[in-house]
């Protein structure tokens, strides 16, 4: 959209821009940040026609604008609102808009219209539409420079300083609304003094110090890379204000609350495959011991295949372990492969729903600090920093989901708002109240909110920049439509399992092509969920998991269910960490409704005492185009029960499935022999909830 070529700027003999070179594409917002007298007020007025350029040039949307007039750069696209606001304080609020179309002589009617357009963006104007701009607070006068500013409708809109001698909270508010803006397709170029305000709002960022750029890039490796906070950023303070560039060109009044959050890093220090391999075999190493002396269920397993803690020598010893499953933790509840002593546990967590018992696993306090780094680690590598706030939509309690999420955004510094599953009307709400920039949810959930907040014509109104979802399958489509009616969100498919510590196990890469794990907290497999043999990298199979730290209740070669593969080689995002594909199904008759895991056991377990229901059942579970799961469920009357009993079995059915999956189902009675019967395995559960590819 813009293109500044080699700009230089003069007052008189004294030269402010010394051969600047910026680019701006449509739709971005960029910051630019320095400190008094670096030459951001002057580009802008270069930018606007209120200054010459001295040299260089200027192209707006493919034309050469340099030297044009204020009025024809208005005309082209370009709106400023300017640094100290410069209202006329002798007219009313609604004067002072309409002067913001003058150089367009807009009919009358169409004013109008924009002048409405700007008290709906901007209520406290509206309120005061006929008070001369010289009362309002500073505030106020700043939302109605950026008012005459939008009254042009710019395609190209220039903010001078916004922030600048406003208080915090009026700052938080004025920044949401250059936040909306951008979310509404306006490009925008902002001048902050502000560094940690200016690079939290924008894309791209330029740094500018003396007249020239001293740095250009992502505004989000800006903010957060070390070297680069310490030469501009994060090095000044008020006893040495020179120990950073931009610090000893004045630049003091750059404030981050959490600086310590800043520089720590949870990403593994490990730099090399065979680092993480003798890594991975000291892990295992110790794995096998620990389970072996403190888990009798372990040394039964182990003694019973030959195996001692001295027989692990390699990383090629790991097939010869025995398979761990579901039984495994069925057979020891309510503390299944617990080894250490009862005193040293702090917490347990369970499964939210399986065949009988649930899944119950301990942890230590070792245990929970590992699962909060790693889930830190998850979010750092989508992105989410301290200046972010993330709202948490999954279940929180004996599941591990809330507890895992909030930790670990606590971890790295971000603003947790844990609201927890469903009330789509107080999740709007709240994202729209506290401008929440990351959405964590299930897939579904995600796409409900995303179909809701488009239904209502919010999307201009939420911040919402990044999706972190997990616990359920969701397809290319699902996740397209899901970013589109964000707004342009980008989606992050987070992995784990309770067996496994719990959700931040692994998390999309930043590439989005595949799934990066914690190799250096587990190991992971890929083997045939027929023949339990180990498969090589890049063949689908059943994910099988050997933790390498967990104290609490440790994981040796636990068959997940899960079908992925291993990708071979490094990734295009640069970390070191292996990667699997996104989760393509399951291995078992599991299914995930509504983020409940369900046996068709369960069903069958429910519905056998019920007096008056058959045995056979068949379970349909579709999605609809808001993005709600549902599932029917058809079951045979037993033999020589009357129809008229129908509502009544029907009421007691969808009772005892509420209360004992805590999902609702739609039931549906057939006449006793109407499904089908087979000598083979029958087929109870038709999931058509997914339609296209999904990896």
């Amino acid at each position: 959209m813009l293109k500044i070529t080699n700009l230089t700027a003069h007052y008189g003999a004294a030269q402010a821009l010394f051969g600047l070179n910026m680019h701006i594409t449509q739709g971005q917002t960029v910051a630019l940040v320095g400190a008094n007298g670096a030459g951001k007020s002057t580009l802008l007025k270069c930018l606007m026609g209120l200054v010459k350029p001295s040299g260089g040039e200027i192209v707006f949307q493919g034309q050469p604008v340099t030297g044009s007039s204020p009025a024809q750069m208005v005309q082209l696209g370009l709106a400023l609102s300017p640094e100290g606001r410069e209202v006329f304080a002798s007219l009313s609020v609604r004067d002072n808009l309409r002067l913001g179309a003058a150089a367009l002589k807009l009919p009358k009617s169409e004013e109008a219209r924009r002048i409405a357009t700007i008290f709906e963006r901007f209520p406290k104007l509206g309120q005061r539409k006929n008070q001369l701009a010289g009362t309002l607070s500073g505030g106020e006068q700043q939302m109605l420079a950026m008012g005459r500013a939008l009254m042009a409708q710019p395609r190209l809109l220039l903010l001078d300083e916004p922030s600048l001698g406003l208080a915090p909270r009026v700052t938080d508010e004025l920044f949401q609304i250059i936040h909306q803006l951008g979310r509404s397709g306006t490009t925008i170029l902002v001048v902050e003094q502000n560094a940690a305000r200016a690079l939290s709002a924008s894309d791209t960022a330029y740094l500018l110090a003396g007249g020239r750029i001293v740095e250009f890039g992502k505004s989000h490796d800006i903010l957060v890379d070390p070297a680069l906070r310490a030469a501009f950023l994060g090095a000044a303070s008020s006893d040495n204000p020179a120990a950073s560039r931009l610090g000893a060109a004045g630049l003091t009044n750059i404030r981050l609350e959490k600086p310590l959050m800043h520089t720590k890093t949870f990403i593994s220090a490990i730099t090399s495959e065979e680092e993480l391999h003798a890594h991975q075999l000291q892990g295992l190493k110790w794995t096998v011991r620990h389970a072996y002396e403190g888990s009798p269920a372990y040394r039964a397993k182990l003694d019973a295949a030959g195996i001692t803690p001295d027989s692990i020598q390699s990383l090629k010893d790991l097939p010869r372990l025995p398979l761990t499953s579901n039984d495994d933790l069925r057979e020891g509840y309510p503390f299944p492969l617990r080894s250490v002593p009862f005193e040293q546990l702090v917490r347990i967590h369970a499964s939210s729903g399986t065949t009988g018992k649930r899944k119950v696993l301990c942890y230590t306090q070792k245990d929970l600090d590992d699962w909060t780094d790693m889930f830190a680690r998850c979010y750092q590598t989508a992105g989410v920093t301290p200046l972010d706030r993330v709202q948490i939509a999954v279940g929180y309690g004996v599941w591990t989901a809330g507890m895992g999420f909030q930790l670990g955004c606590e971890k790295v510094g971000a603003l947790a708002i844990p609201v927890g599953p469903g009330n789509i009307d107080m999740q709007i709400q709240f994202l729209i109240d506290f401008q929440s920039t990351v959405f964590c949810s299930t897939a579904s959930m995600a796409l409900l909110m995303a179909e809701e907040i488009h239904k209502r014509g919010l999307a201009d109104k939420i911040s919402v920049q990044k999706v972190i979802y997990g616990s359920e399958r969701s397809s290319r489509s699902m996740r397209k439509k899901i970013s589109e009616l964000f707004g342009g969100a980008e989606l992050f498919d987070i992995t784990g399992l309770t067996e496994l510590y719990g959700p931040g196990a692994g998390i999309e890469c930043p590439d989005h092509d595949c799934i990066h794990y914690w190799g250096d907290y587990y190991i992971l497999e890929i083997i045939d969920p027929k023949t339990l043999e180990p498969l090589p990298h890049g063949q689908w199979g059943e994910m099988v998991v050997t933790s390498l730290a967990k104290e609490g209740a440790p994981l040796i070669r636990y068959r997940t269910r899960d079908i992925t593969r291993i990708i071979p080689g490094p990734c295009t995002c640069g970390s070191i960490m292996p990667r699997h594909s996104r989760i393509k199904g399951r291995s078992d008759d599991l299914f995930i409704f509504r983020g409940v895991n369900i046996y068709p056991s369960s069903i069958d377990s429910i519905l056998s005492v019920v007096p008056g229901l058959g045995s056979e059942y068949q379970i349909y579970l579709t999605r609809d185009n808001a993005g709600r799961d549902h599932m029917r469920l058809v079951v045979e009357r037993g033999e020589g029960v009357a129809g008229h009993r129908t509502p009544e079995l029907l009421h007691e059915a969808g009772y005892q499935i509420k209360r004992q999956l805590l999902v609702t189902a739609d039931l549906e009675l057939v006449d006793y022999g109407s499904l089908p019967r087979s000598e083979r395995k029958i087929q109870r559960v038709f999931d058509s909830r997914i339609q296209d590819e999904i990896v």
